[in-house]
């Protein structure tokens, strides 16, 4: 079972994430409050602390929301996670549409080590159910 590490929100698009107290996930539309939500399949993106502390490892300063993810996870592969798998987390249900994604555009992390996770190791889900999640709530993987 994993667990949350930090929920994050932007008021726009392109820019750090910064990590909230808690966040109201709405059926098919994402994060209330967060420039990614809509109806799309990357309402929610999720990324884990190790691939953070990957990065902090290669020198960089770096904390959840950084990589403009929306929920920051311990103790679960994401990446070994197949497309339509399901989370529950806390109160609401996740379905897993997109592993990774194209950078079009270096990010500046990009630029100052020569590598980002986001694109290879970053997920991207869609809420089924609503609900409230915090730091600490539980991830379960249902499928």
């Amino acid at each position: 079972m994993g667990r949350v590490v930090a929920v994050c929100i932007s008021a726009s698009k392109g820019e750090k994430k910064i990590p909230v107290e808690s966040v109201t996930l709405k059926q098919n539309h994402g994060i209330l409050g967060d420039a990614h939500a809509g109806d799309w399949h990357r309402q929610i993106s999720l990324l884990a602390i190790e691939s953070i502390h990957k990065m902090q490892k290669m020198g960089l300063d770096v904390d959840p929301g950084d990589f403009a993810e929306n929920i920051t996870t311990e103790w679960i592969d994401l990446v070994a996670l197949p497309i339509g798998a399901r989370l529950r987390i806390g109160e609401t249900l996740l379905e897993i549409t997109q592993i990774g994604k194209e950078c079009h555009t270096r990010c500046a992390i990009y630029h100052q080590v020569g590598d980002c996770v986001m694109p290879k190791e970053g997920v991207f889900a869609k809420v089924i159910n609503d609900g409230v999640v915090a730091a600490g709530d539980s991830i379960e993987k249902l499928q």
